[in-house]
């Protein structure tokens, strides 16, 4: 499908408005990343300045999840860049992945997710609990975006309580009756396959391929959103659905294997969230120096340069962070709780700069000729999926403590 068929206008609006992005590096902490990393930073934002960013405003306010970005992004290499290049990933590492969410991220949080779910939630679990029929299987196509896939735990009642969730699967001898309903599930209209965590009759959880076209599975999608326009997000629902066992993770089971896939997906985020902070820095930055009043730029203005130094100061600060977070996923030491800080921290550190942004750029601030007012709202559900901002604070006050608030 052609770009100028998406909706009325999205040719007529490409290059409509230049990216002129530049990064934030105040600590030179490019000088901590290998020619690999800079090289595929760079690819992923000129992908970024080429199939998103000219379109991304309209998308949003069209509320038009773009399916032909799925095989682009596969063409990239966005899809599963950890996974070993036997199953058609990049083989990449931990800062490497992160470096690609925080390109994609920059240029909106919908499209991250997308990205994020496929590799994080979706071929994240398959590699580390499936079999490997159940790899050769799905892996490649995930990774090249000819499948999309998505990963159903949140549950209508059971949210930051996942283990309270309903959805359940009974052996019928020659297969697996699934019944229950996901929610919140990004991905889910258009996705090939869904990794469904549910309980079995003794009440362990375990992880399921789900395949669109079963009977009894549909995947109603989510109106209304103010929030993540770009991006489809709906419903899974399993009605007596015949699951054939084959399609049972065998690797792991228990609470533990889904969580073990939303550290990956954190650890993302910790990186795509700063992202869209230096988005919001750099227009900020640039608007201030192009703005007069008072017969001056505004960025001659103390108030305007304290707001820039904070958000510099914060940006620094979270690439630091991540940094060292990659290094630590890299040698397989990260923690729960240092994944949960530095998510946290990330996402309420580009909150505030979303906001500083916009006031900088006063009305002109709210439209979308500016990225800060999108960015804000899609930070808003970044803020809470994948562990609400106050589950981190309570993850780290349970490892500080050791008594755990939220049982």
């Amino acid at each position: 499908m052609s770009v100028n068929t998406l909706t009325p206008g999205t040719q007529a609006i490409k290059n409509q408005k230049q990216d002129l992005f530049e990064s934030p590096d105040f600590y030179e902490i490019d000088d901590l990343l290998t020619e690999e990393h800079l090289l595929i930073r760079s690819s992923v934002r000129d992908f970024v300045k080429k199939e998103i960013t000219p379109y991304i405003e309209h998308w949003a306010e069209n509320n038009h999840f773009p399916y032909e970005i799925v095989r682009k992004f596969g063409e990239v290499g966005a899809f599963g860049p950890t996974i070993p290049a036997e199953y058609g990933g990049g083989g990449l590492d931990y800062i490497s992945y992160g470096l690609i969410m925080q390109e994609i991220e920059r240029g909106d949080s919908g499209m991250r997710s997308t990205a994020s779910v496929q590799g994080s939630l979706v071929m994240y679990p398959i590699y580390s609990y499936g079999n490997e029929e159940q790899k050769m299987k799905y892996l490649p196509k995930l990774a090249s975006g000819e499948m999309l896939g998505c990963f159903g735990l949140t549950e209508p009642d059971f949210g930051s309580n996942p283990s309270g969730m309903k959805t359940n699967f009974k052996d019928m001898g020659d297969h697996y009756l699934l019944n229950g309903a996901k929610m919140w599930i990004s991905n889910a209209p258009k996705a090939d396959i869904a990794v469904v965590w549910a309980k079995n009759e003794e009440g362990r959880i375990h992880g399921l391929v789900v395949e669109r076209g079963m009977e009894g599975f549909s995947t109603p999608e989510t109106h209304g959103k103010w929030s993540l326009r770009a991006s489809c997000t709906g419903e899974l629902v399993f009605d007596n659905l015949k699951v054939p066992k084959e399609n049972l993770l065998p690797g792991k089971s228990g609470l533990g294997a889904p969580m073990k896939c939303l550290d990956s997906a954190r650890y993302g985020i910790a990186w795509g969230a700063i992202g869209a902070a230096m988005d919001c820095y750099d227009a900020a930055r640039r608007y201030a120096l192009e703005r007069i009043q008072f017969d001056k730029p505004i960025g001659s203005f103390q108030l305007i340069q304290k707001k820039l130094a904070e958000m510099l100061t914060e940006i620094t600060k979270a690439q630091l962070v991540n940094w060292k977070l990659g290094k630590m996923m890299n040698e397989g030491k990260a923690t729960t709780p240092q994944i949960s800080m530095a998510k946290r921290n990330s996402v309420a550190t580009a909150l505030d700069i979303a906001r500083e942004a916009r006031q900088i750029h006063g009305g002109m601030g709210i439209t979308g000729e500016y990225p800060m007012m999108r960015h804000m709202m899609n930070l808003e559900s970044v803020l809470t999926y994948e562990g609400t901002h106050d589950i981190h604070l309570l993850i780290l006050g349970n490892h500080i403590t050791g008594i755990p608030a939220f049982k």
